[in-house]
């Protein structure tokens, strides 16, 4: 006993570091993105990044825009794949609590009573003399009948000697890990997507709103033409020219009106809801308020806040554990067993002098051939192992590539709405040129619905640009985290920074 004691502090396989994280000190080689500083556009002042400043768990709050919290907070409530990540979560919690029970002895009860007939030939099975003077045996050739009462404690318990307990307490305990992080993820990304199409859902009113004004102006157009025809002041080409330009016009309502619908009902289906379940909120662009600071992690603490990369750790956590389950047992397995009662022909003496019984076992076995089998299991374990190190690897690398994408993005945003906001003045000056020429009779009303259309169409250029600067700056909050960590009921993480690396290396079967 003193050496299974002994043994049970030994674990074979490979004790699991965490990975180094990555040497990349930048998102790009270089130069890096622009940090616009005190650059305006439209008098508005661009944000900067800052490597210092943390990320909220609310980040959208940070737009200013009541309406767009309002459509996140419900669908974090009501979405189904919340709820499903959630299910997962609780039942990978619950593995573990039942693999936790087998470091503890199994403790169990029976009682077995019984009517029995002995055949009158077959004596020897019979019980024979009972502690209360009752002798139980049959009389050839008469059988015998009588009532048989056993009562016992089964005690069992498996000692982890090498350790296959621990390891797959550890496996258990990672995937827990894992499913805990799949469900941050969820939440960062149903937040990124359900902002996204909220701004989505604006912009499209916004360029709906505008190109109905362009249809419009372009029918005004035409009627006037039709007037002027008939007296003789254009001729057919011109009004063929202007039956197009508004069929064109109005050809461009179709799929703005689509995109439209089509963006509702995601909206309501990622909260939860059908399409027929629209939501009350008018979203506009005006509500929202850009962030005048953008967090920019840096690449080392990039792989503690990404909750994709933390699963992909968690998962290669689970791939060593398991490989330690694989060497544990091709091990000797060990067993210990104890059973105490009494049995008698009445209850009252099962536990008096002569009806009591005990037995208490142990065994070891070991495999000497099965074909291959657990050879086979452990090497496949390895080259799982070695895929989960892979997988990681590759999960850090996206995370870098997305901070990369979106930085990028963010800079061309940054210059599209400049350009798009140089157009608007533009056309928003010209129309007011025309607007007074129109007043002191210099040009047509035709020549002022022309420039009307011109700024409608420049302003559909700001409003998509503007949406597109925001919903980047949305996806930097989901590429570098989310700020999952400084929600109050979010995934419990004590590992440091600082760490090292992951060692993939197989222990000896006993001694580590």
């Amino acid at each position: 006993m003193a050496l299974l004691v002994e043994l049970t502090a030994c674990a074979v396989g490979p004790d699991f570091k965490r990975p180094l994280p990555p040497a990349a000190s930048s998102y790009v080689a270089s130069p890096p993105p622009s940090q616009p500083g005190a650059d305006t556009i439209a008098g508005e002042v661009l944000p900067v990044f800052s490597t210092d400043a943390d990320i909220p768990a609310d980040w959208w709050t940070l737009f200013q825009s009541p309406q767009v919290n309002a459509v996140i907070d419900r669908a974090l409530k009501h979405n189904a794949d919340i709820e499903s990540a959630q299910a997962a979560l609780k039942q990978a919690q619950e593995y573990a609590n039942a693999q936790r029970g087998y470091f503890f002895p199994s403790v169990g009860v029976a009682y077995t009573p019984s009517r029995n007939k002995v055949a009158g030939n077959s004596s020897s099975s019979a019980p024979g003399p009972q502690a209360n003077g009752d002798v139980i045996g049959a009389v050839p050739p008469q059988a015998t009948y009588y009532n048989f009462h056993v009562a016992q404690l089964n005690v069992g318990f498996v000692p982890d000697v090498f350790g296959l307990n621990r390891r797959q307490m550890e496996s258990a305990q990672a995937l827990v890990a894992m499913q805990q992080f799949e469900l941050e993820a969820a939440h960062i990304t149903l937040a990124s997507n359900v902002f996204a199409a909220a701004v989505q859902q604006a912009a499209l009113k916004a360029q709906l709103a505008a190109m109905e004004k362009i249809v419009r102006a372009n029918q005004q157009q035409l009627d006037i033409i039709n007037k002027q025809l008939v007296h003789g002041a254009l001729t057919r080409m011109e009004l063929a020219q202007q039956e197009s330009q508004l069929a064109v016009a109005r050809q461009a309502l179709i799929p703005l009106r689509l995109q439209l619908e089509k963006n509702g009902n995601l909206l309501a289906a990622l909260q939860g809801n059908g399409p027929d379940q629209a939501i009350p909120e008018n979203l506009e662009l005006a509500q929202l308020q850009l962030p005048q600071e953008l967090p920019l992690s840096l690449p080392s603490r990039l792989v503690e806040q990404r909750p994709d990369v933390r699963a992909a750790e968690e998962k290669l956590h689970y791939a060593s554990a398991q490989t330690g389950v694989a060497l544990a047992s091709r091990l000797p397995q060990f067993n210990i067993t104890a059973a105490v009662g009494g049995m008698a022909d009445t209850p009252a003496w099962m536990f008096r002098s002569g009806g009591e019984f005990f037995n208490l076992s142990a065994d070891i076995s070991q495999i000497i051939f099965d074909g291959g089998t657990l050879r086979a299991k452990s090497r496949a374990m390895q080259a799982a192992l070695v895929q989960a190190g892979a997988d990681y690897r590759s999960t850090v690398i996206t995370a870098l590539q997305n901070v990369a994408d979106t930085l990028f993005a963010l800079q061309a945003d940054a210059q599209n709405v400049k350009v798009a906001e140089d157009a608007a003045n533009a056309a928003q000056s010209l129309l007011t040129i025309n607007q007074k020429q129109y007043e002191l009779g210099a040009i047509s009303y035709q020549s002022l619905l022309g420039a009307q259309q011109a700024r409608e169409w420049a302003q559909m250029g700001v409003n998509q640009a503007l949406a597109n600067r925001l919903i980047d700056t949305a996806a930097l909050y989901q590429a570098l985290g989310g700020g999952w960590w400084n929600r109050d009921n979010a995934t419990n993480s004590e590992q440091p920074l600082a760490v090292a690396a992951t060692s993939t290396s197989q222990s000896s079967a006993v001694g580590q």
